[in-house]
């Protein structure tokens, strides 16, 4: 049965911090594909993000071009509005039948789960996958128990979007930091100024 994982997000701008981890879950569990889901608005995050949306898709499938096992869904931008996790989990169902399902978040997610819509339906309809993230404790599972949930140890990149943003609108570089076609891309498109 093929395994899939979903990894949601803003991506406002996606980082090799992303892409490291990605590569990490999907080696540890044996995925057979990651597929990055930008996020139109986000439930539990500053709303506004939903202007620079084509910017993120863009982004984002540039940030994956050339790894063959990472692909990028537009479902949630099309559908426009807040995305809600289970809602994207059902459709990934539909899409992907016969397949399992993973869910990949952070601790930093995995801490407030329980405040999702239908956190008990996305456990009954795939498995979460919770990373490791600096300066979150790594004994969550045994606060909120670990009901078709897998617990990994991912390097401790300690890398954020939100710091990306400032470093540009700094003035700064951020080689290194995001792959270098997303460099280009913010440069291009004066992102973060």
């Amino acid at each position: 049965m093929k395994k899939i994982g979903i990894y949601g997000g803003t991506f406002n701008p996606p980082h090799i911090g992303h892409l490291i981890t990605a590569e990490y879950v999907k080696g540890s569990i044996g995925l057979d594909e990651i597929i990055f889901v930008p996020s139109f608005i986000t439930p539990h995050k500053r709303k506004g993000e939903e202007r620079t949306a084509d910017h993120r898709f863009e982004m984002t499938t540039r940030a994956v071009k050339g790894n063959t096992d990472f692909s990028v869904s537009d479902y949630e931008l099309k559908k426009g509005d807040t995305s809600y996790t289970i809602e994207t989990v059902e459709h990934f169902i539909k899409k992907y039948s016969g397949c399992s399902l993973f869910l990949i978040i952070g601790t930093d997610n995995y801490m407030t789960f329980h405040l999702w819509k239908a956190p008990d339906k996305i456990l009954e309809r795939a498995a979460l996958v919770v990373m490791n993230r600096p300066n979150f404790p790594r004994n969550v599972n045994e606060v909120f128990g670990t009901k078709n949930t897998i617990f990994i140890d991912v390097p401790n990149i300690d890398i954020s979007s939100s710091e990306i943003r400032r470093r540009v609108k700094g003035g700064k570089s951020v080689r290194y930091l995001v792959p270098d076609d997303v460099d280009r891309y913010i440069q291009q498109h004066g992102l973060y100024k």
